[in-house]
């Protein structure tokens, strides 16, 4: 699978790329996930943001945001609230 793949009108989006954004483990995202603790949103892009995406990962304070094409192409992360955690070992 690539990083973010289309699923009909949605995107999947693999483990991996949310823990490298959050610094932390894929398990503990997709823990964090089926608790509720980290949610996400799919927002799609209007005039000329058309055929773009924003996918937003909430964490605490932390939010990490791709920006994607039609395909899954990340165009674009951001971050904002607290400072991303430094990774561990």
């Amino acid at each position: 699978m690539s990083r973010i793949e289309r699923a009909g009108k949605d995107f999947v989006v693999d483990a991996d790329l949310v823990a490298e954004a959050f610094r932390l483990p894929a398990d503990t995202v997709r823990a964090l996930m089926r608790d509720g603790r980290l949610t996400s949103r799919c927002e799609a892009g209007e005039g000329e943001d058309a055929g773009r995406w924003r996918l937003s990962f909430y964490h605490g304070a932390r939010v990490c945001r791709f920006t994607i094409d039609h395909d899954g192409s990340i165009r674009r992360t951001t971050y904002s609230g607290s400072p991303r955690p430094e990774k561990a070992g």
